[in-house]
């Protein structure tokens, strides 16, 4: 029996990979909104629900689950129409205490010391300064932000004056909607008075980022992969996601047992979950970055290199309330990463490559993928949704046996594309390019 899914954002990109689970003949797949709709522009929570509602009212069958692998309002979104359509998920409560970076630090706090110093920043002040026991060098981020947007690293009082003023001038896009999410709740008194427009300060973690990815599911939790993630050099932009991770046995165990916890503390169940973390080799310290209550979408291609199994599969398993196990190493190759082509500078991009010269590299180059940002003739500077200091050009997916394998993959592709620039000159981003 055929069973209708209901995907919150469903994407080109990630179709391929949704349809390379086990059983994908018995899913149909049924796109819920548009990326566009969802993440472009001013978001309008009680638009978008609406929306959503028509088209499942005028469905013309059942709606057997409905999931997402996107941030807020996606992840929101399930929760909301699951209470009202009868599907599988975890609860509003659990989401937004991961999304809201300032309410996750309190409850992660509860459960464990592997976090940093934190505190808000209180937007509206004459003089905006750091909350008391914080030290430069720190970040200052939106409660709730797409992709690293408006989040700033700064190491002097000058520098967080002026991030300040940047998030002030753009916190209202997401945080206002946000709020729409929040009076939903009973709010802890510690939350009473928060918002979701509030900036968070965060002393600045040092050492190798790692993701851990894994569910909950019936009061227990599982973990069932652990990536690392490589900047490009002197700067905090990611170079690639590389899996399976590198790191020590004993580290990856710590990162685990913490994960359970928070992931227990917060209340999740019969989901999927992605916590990003940081271990400083020197100190041997590990801390949490952000919690992300849904799997990483950008992570599929990896597991399916090596494990055989898209991660798409631990959410479609869930929201039917069936055992998620995943398999391990029983893909193609030994490892995989996901690299991020980046330039450093606005510009204006030519010869972007069509589909068809996308599929013909990809069928040239065995174990990889490529996905092009940008579209022919357009300025960096439009593209939605980028970090504060760099703009995407192309994710590319690499399989293979050795980490030199991963590179020289991922060169022959940077070289295949050939895109071009002109009217390159330093915007927002630095000039650098690595």
């Amino acid at each position: 029996m055929t069973e209708n899914i209901f995907v919150c954002g469903l994407d080109e990109a990630n179709l391929p990979t949704l349809s390379a689970v086990p059983d994908a003949d018995r899913y149909r797949f049924h796109q819920l909104l548009t990326i566009e709709e969802l993440q472009h522009g001013e978001v309008s929570m009680p638009d978008l629900i609406a929306k959503a509602q028509k088209i499942l009212d005028g469905f013309d069958g059942s709606v057997d689950a409905i999931v997402g692998y996107w941030d807020f309002p996606v992840s929101t979104l399930v929760p909301i129409l699951g209470e009202r359509y009868g599907t599988r998920t975890t609860s509003l409560e659990s989401i937004v205490k991961c999304e809201h970076k300032y309410w996750s630090r309190l409850e992660q706090q509860k459960v464990t010391d592997a976090h940093p110093r934190f505190g808000r920043v209180d937007l509206d002040a004459a003089d905006p300064r750091p909350p008391e026991g914080v030290r430069f060098p720190m970040w200052l981020k939106p409660a709730l932000s797409y992709s690293s947007e408006l989040a700033y690293g700064v190491k002097d009082q000058a520098e967080f004056a002026d991030a300040v003023a940047r998030i002030r001038a753009g916190i209202d896009r997401v945080g206002k909607p946000f709020e729409y999410v929040l009076e939903r709740l009973d709010l802890p008194p510690e939350m009473a008075d928060v918002g979701g427009a509030v900036c968070l300060a965060e002393e600045a973690l040092a050492g190798v980022q790692a993701a851990v990815e894994g569910y909950a599911r019936d009061g227990e939790v599982t973990v069932y992969g652990i990536l690392d993630s490589i900047n490009y050099p002197g700067s905090p932009c990611f170079l690639r996601h590389q899996y399976p991770s590198a790191l020590p046995e004993p580290v990856q165990r710590r990162m685990r047992d913490i994960s359970e916890r928070v992931i227990r503390q917060i209340g999740m169940d019969s989901a999927t979950f992605s916590i990003e973390f940081f271990y400083d080799p020197g100190t041997d310290a590990v801390n949490i970055l952000e919690i992300n209550p849904r799997h990483s979408q950008s992570h599929a291609e990896m597991f399916e290199y090596v494990d055989g199994v898209p991660n798409h599969h631990c959410m479609l398993r869930l929201a039917r309330g069936e055992d998620p196990g995943l398999p391990h190493h029983q893909g193609r190759y030994r490892m995989a990463a996901k690299w991020y082509h980046r330039w450093f500078a606005d510009a204006t991009v030519h010869d972007v490559p069509s589909r068809e010269d996308l599929d013909r590299i990809e069928e040239s180059i065995p174990g990889v993928r490529i996905d092009v940002s940008p579209h022919e003739g357009q300025r960096l500077s439009d593209l939605p949704q980028q970090d504060s200091y760099s703009y995407e050009l192309a994710h590319i997916f690499t399989g293979g046996d050795s980490e030199d394998d991963l590179r020289e993959k991922y060169d022959k592709c940077v070289a295949a594309l050939g895109l071009t620039f002109d009217e390159t000159r330093p915007g927002s981003r630095d000039t650098k390019n690595p």
